[in-house]
Order: C-alpha cells, then sequence, then structure tokens
C-alpha cells in the first residue's frame, strides 16, 4: 500500500505544471482563439461579398442627394423624415453602428418585421447607402 501510494505521489508531483508553463499554454490558447475568430471574420466577409447584387452595389459610387430622395419615398414613413426615428428606430449614425453589407442585407431582405422587403436597383442602393453614411 505504501507502495502504491509512493509512486502515486511521485507520479502527481511530475503532472504539477509551473504557473509560467500555463501562462505560456494559456497565452497559445488565447491566440488561437483571436486568430480564428479573426479567419472566421475574413471568410464570412468573403462569403457575403460573393453574393452578386451586393459586390455592384459595393463597385459603385452613390449619390447621397438622390440616396436622400430614395429615403424619402421608401423609408421615411416609418424612420421619419430626417431618419430620427418613428415606428421604425433611428437610423442617426447608422453607418457607425453597420457595416454598409449589413445595411443592404436588411433592406433586402425583409427579415426584421415589420419592416417590408425593398429590392431597389443597384445604384439606388448604393445612393441609399451614400445617404445613410451622411446621417
Amino acid at each position: 500500500m505504501l507502495v502504491i501510494l509512493t509512486l502515486l505521489g511521485n507520479h502527481v508531483d511530475k503532472q504539477l505544471i509551473k504557473p509560467e508553463a500555463l501562462i505560456g499554454q494559456l497565452t497559445l490558447w488565447v491566440l488561437a482563439l483571436v486568430l480564428a475568430i479573426f479567419l472566421g471574420m475574413v471568410i464570412f466577409h468573403q462569403w457575403q461579398m460573393s453574393d452578386p447584387y451586393i459586390k455592384s452595389v459595393m463597385s459603385l459610387t452613390g449619390d447621397p442627394v438622390r440616396g436622400h430622395a430614395i429615403f424619402q419615398m421608401n423609408c421615411a414613413g416609418c424612420h421619419g423624415l430626417e431618419a430620427d426615428g418613428r415606428v421604425g428606430p433611428s437610423l442617426q449614425g447608422i453607418s457607425k453602428r453597420k457595416s454598409q453589407i449589413s445595411l443592404i442585407q436588411q433592406v433586402i431582405s425583409g427579415k426584421t418585421p415589420p419592416m417590408p422587403q425593398f429590392q431597389p436597383g443597384t445604384q439606388e442602393m448604393a445612393d441609399l447607402l451614400s445617404y445613410l453614411e451622411k446621417l
């Protein structure tokens, strides 16, 4: 019995990890996790950019004046004349909170009730994005 406990004690002593080694291992795991998240974000962005509509919109230069007119006709009823919210939320500063890709998807998807699905042409969408960036 004493032999077993001695062997077990020696085995436990050998398995104790020094704090420096533990910190090193933890650092490697954190770096690996950060790298995996970053790569996932890059892959997700590339996947989103593979959509021909989004790719086309992103390649165009929008006109904020035309975008304002499009907004007034299609969005102001819910988001307010100055995009400061009414039935729908305020869109002031929206381009600081959402990427252009997520704004495009929000507008065209209709996935957020009660926002209706809206299918502007690519130039109209580029104009609308240009207006939203000015808010």
